[in-house]
Parts: C-alpha cells; structure tokens; sequence
C-alpha cells in the first residue's frame, strides 16, 4: 500500500510517500516540498499547493493519504492560513477519490516514536530508522510528513487486523 503523508503549511507544505511491504517494511519513495513565497498573494499561494498536490497525486497514484490536522496554541492567523492549505490539500485529495486519514501532532508523535510528547528530533530519528534511511530526511517539513504517511500506514494496519 502506497500512502501520501502531507503536513500543510502555507509557505511550507511537506510531502512524503510511503510505500508498505506485505511483510509490513516501510519503504521511504519519495519526500519534499512545496514551498510558495510570502510576497505572492495568498489566492496564488493556494492556488500553487493545489496544483503541485494533484501533480504528486498524478505522478505516484497512492491509495491513500493523511494530512496532519490542525494544531495550534497562539498565533490565530496562522493556524488560519495553515487550515487554508490544509484545506486546498483535501479538496485535491477529494477530488482524486484517495481515502483520507487525518491525525493530530500528538497522535503521529505517539505512532512513530511511542510517546504522545516526542519532541521534533525523536520523532525524527524514528522516521529515519522506520524508513532505513541514510541520514534524517530535511527538510523537517518533509520529514513530518513521512511521519504522517508512517503513521497512517500503522493505524491502518492495525484497523484491518482487528477487523
């Protein structure tokens, strides 16, 4: 099973695919991001995050992704741009007919490094070694969402065992 593993952003958008072995290995296809620049009107920028999910949609086909939800503690606005990427994400998705799973900070950090209040660098040295990889993936967006297609693929395994 093939997931696309995506951590909305506005300026930053991670991506990563995640490809699962029937033997349940993880296999690390490919990571980045999209990245659209802060003196581009925000219409253009989402604009931007839509047409390079569906080309990632077009170009690997997965079948499935997750999106990591909303979080936030502070900053209002931008927990409101971010809700507005993740939200051309989803649509994108939607339209593809991918079934999406959507999971918060605490609950990939919980899946990946097997505690609830990982901090950044656990969660990714967990990607690096679940994905037998070289180094850390970077930048950290994309690294983030290979944790989200990791733990998508986790939850999901487990889901259709116990059913």
């Amino acid at each position: 099973m093939l997931a696309l593993g995506i951590d909305p952003g506005t300026a930053i958008t991670g991506y990563g695919l995640v490809r699962q072995v029937e033997n349940g290995d993880l296999i690390a296809l490919a990571h980045g991001v999209i990245q659209t620049m802060p003196d581009v009107p925000l219409p253009d920028r989402l604009v931007a995050i839509y047409r390079e999910t569906v080309r990632l949609l077009e170009q690997y086909q997965p079948d499935t992704a997750a999106v990591e939800k909303l979080f936030f503690q502070k900053n209002v606005r931008t927990a409101i741009s971010v809700g507005q990427a993740r939200g051309v994400v989803l649509l994108a998705l939607a339209q593809a007919k991918v079934p999406i799973g959507n999971y918060t900070p605490m609950e990939i950090k919980q899946a990946v490094a097997g505690y609830g209040k990982a901090d950044k660098q656990q969660v990714q040295h967990m990607v690096q070694a679940l994905l037998n990889l070289g180094e850390i993936p970077r930048p950290d967006d994309a690294a983030d969402a290979l944790a989200v297609a990791i733990t998508h693929l986790q939850i999901s395994r487990f889901r259709s065992a116990y059913e």
